[in-house]
């Protein structure tokens, strides 16, 4: 856990989000890979939002392939930890359609368990097929 926080105070969060934002498909999804992983320590899920990552993990779920999509999925499911980003996940429109709609499509099947952690970590959940937010 001290090499995530080491790897984030030195920098690397901008480099990384801006990878997210203008790399290529393989560029994206190996950024978001990393921002997943440094994501699981409770300071750089904070740090990592304020840096900017949630538009562009969004956009990577919508545009990209199915590795960068799990990966994205993945980096908001640990994000979503952090009470704060919740909001700022769920403002991002990531629910719905993006997160059910991979649920229930993705063709990739390391993909959905990712996708459900990202809905439970929201606190998202389902009964008789509608959405609940938990409050």
């Amino acid at each position: 856990d001290a090499h995530r926080v080491a790897i984030a105070r030195v920098g690397a969060l901008e480099p990384l989000v801006h990878l997210l934002r203008t790399g290529d498909a393989e560029g994206r999804s190996r950024a978001a890979w990393v921002v997943a992983s440094l994501a699981r320590n409770d300071d750089n899920q904070v740090a990592i939002v304020r840096t900017g990552a949630v538009e562009p993990l969004v956009q990577l779920l919508q545009t990209g392939d199915d590795k960068g999509r799990s990966r994205a999925a993945w980096a908001l499911a640990n994000l979503a930890l952090n009470k704060a980003n919740k909001v700022t996940i769920a403002r991002a429109g990531v629910v719905e359609p993006l997160l059910v709609q991979l649920l229930r499509t993705g063709r990739d099947t390391r993909m959905r368990p990712w996708v459900a952690q990202a809905l439970n970590n929201l606190g998202v959940y389902t009964w008789a097929g509608n959405l609940f937010w938990e409050e």
